[in-house]
């Protein structure tokens, strides 16, 4: 049986198209009839990207077969096949950005530096100047300060795509019943939930809720705009102190003007509430553009508008979302590299912003036609670039364990109420401390 015959939820490839040679296609023509297994998340961008696959089978004659997931149940998945000794099932991965440097500490990842610089495998069209300044700092690279940030020794080991910042939707028409304002600050919008929930019996702000890395990124959501940071400068607990309680005690009230389920959401779960009008506010990714305009998902076509996200101390949006590599124990490197850079090319960025996935590149955000099909989300997304947080959250090697087994816990008890904010944080300091003394980040 073949390597791929032993993927779960693996679809066939489509039937390849006729392919025509010409000198544009010099550089996929030796690799013509080789399979890329490539292992993506289901989520709004990808359900739209994963159209153009066909496309690009037609184009380049290499083959594409699909190992589709959840996206918090890839990792698991893609370290057992990139830390397999010879070849891998994976040609192709998606990683979610707090991922990166922990792969790259494992030495999962290859360096893309050599693909770019390969004249026989580098599109000059493809212009990395082009994506989206904050995405390719906070998707692409590692090595830099904190071995995460742009700056001296940071390299690109992933491609932004499905690349995210944050915004505010809200349900105009409700803010309009009611004579809420749009908020601009957290004041404002924690007035508005408490309002829309007694006059209109809905949630005010929908939010991620469930116990580990969901509720963590919820309560990021709230902690930078107030000033918060998870570690100082020293890599010692912050998050206790009273920008990080401030945040928490926001997020306990979200949770308690909001939808009922919301202590069980995740992303998804979270998203589908405000889809399905059981909240009229949704602040978290600009995934949600194109779900709220597809009638098949979507109750409130017509009704939303968007704004930056409120205000606390200061303005602050979240960086986040994905990126494309390539595994070291990949099959078929070359191959996945073509395959990358022309899912990430100009044209089809534009593709795919037009379909309603995330747009990762200048030249999409400054299309005519995307302008004017989305003349409500492109002044917000220019909006939230201008505040997008490279540093929103540490990502270092042991943060997913942090995000998902300390303040993930901890945070549940909070907006459960079995414990007040500040109680909850300063027990598990120590937890969060020893990680980092066993990392190396604390020395003493």
């Amino acid at each position: 049986m073949k390597r791929r015959g032993l993927l779960q939820g693996v679809a066939a490839g489509a039937a390849l198209g006729p392919w025509v040679h010409t000198a544009a296609q010099d550089r996929y023509a030796k690799y013509r009839g080789q399979t890329l297994v490539v292992n993506y998340p289901a989520h709004p961008h990808y359900d739209q990207a994963e159209k153009l696959f066909a496309e690009f089978s037609a184009t380049t004659g290499i083959r594409i077969e699909r190992d589709k997931m959840q996206y918090l149940r890839m990792k698991d998945k893609q370290v057992l096949e990139m830390g397999k000794k010879g070849h891998g099932d994976y040609d192709v991965i998606v990683y979610v950005v707090m991922w990166k440097t922990e792969y790259v500490k494992k030495n999962l990842l290859e360096s893309l530096e050599p693909y770019f610089g390969n004249k026989a495998l580098a599109d000059p069209a493809w212009d990395q100047n082009d994506i989206i300044t904050r995405y390719w700092e906070t998707n692409a690279l590692v090595g830099g300060p904190k071995t995460y940030l742009p700056g001296p020794g940071a390299r690109p080991y992933g491609i932004p795509f499905g690349a995210e910042t944050g915004v505010l939707a809200y349900r105009a028409d409700i803010l309009e019943k009611h004579g809420i304002a749009v908020p601009k600050t957290y004041d404002e919008l924690l007035r508005a939930c408490h309002t829309i929930k007694d006059r209109e019996g809905i949630g005010g702000l929908s939010s991620r809720g469930q116990t580990g890395h969901q509720v963590t990124a919820a309560w990021l959501l709230h902690l930078t705009p107030h000033g918060g940071e998870v570690f100082d400068s020293n890599w010692r607990a912050a998050f206790n102190n009273a920008q990080g309680v401030r945040a928490a005690e926001i997020l306990r009230e979200i949770v308690a003007t909001g939808p009922a389920g919301i202590p069980s959401y995740g992303f998804g779960e979270m998203q589908n509430a405000f889809l399905q009008g059981q909240a009229a506010m949704y602040l978290d990714s600009v995934s949600v553009f194109g779900p709220v305009r597809d009638p098949a998902k979507s109750k409130i076509v017509g009704k939303v508008g968007y704004a930056v996200h409120p205000r606390g101390t200061q303005h602050s949006a979240q960086s986040g979302g994905f990126a494309l590599a390539i595994p070291r124990n990949a099959r078929n490197k070359d191959a996945a590299f073509l395959f990358m850079q022309w899912m990430t090319s100009k044209q089809a960025d534009l593709k795919i912003g037009l379909a309603g996935g995330n747009i990762n590149r200048w030249s999409t955000v400054d299309n005519a036609d995307v302008g004017k099909k989305y003349a409500i989300e492109i002044p917000a997304l220019r909006a939230a670039l201008k505040i997008t947080n490279p540093d929103w959250r540490p990502l270092i090697p042991e943060w997913d364990h942090i995000s998902q087994q300390i303040l993930g816990q901890a945070l549940s008890d909070v907006i459960a109420g079995s414990r007040p904010a500040k109680q909850a944080l300063d027990a598990v300091v120590k937890n969060a401390e020893d990680v980092l003394r066993k990392g190396g980040w604390i020395r003493n």
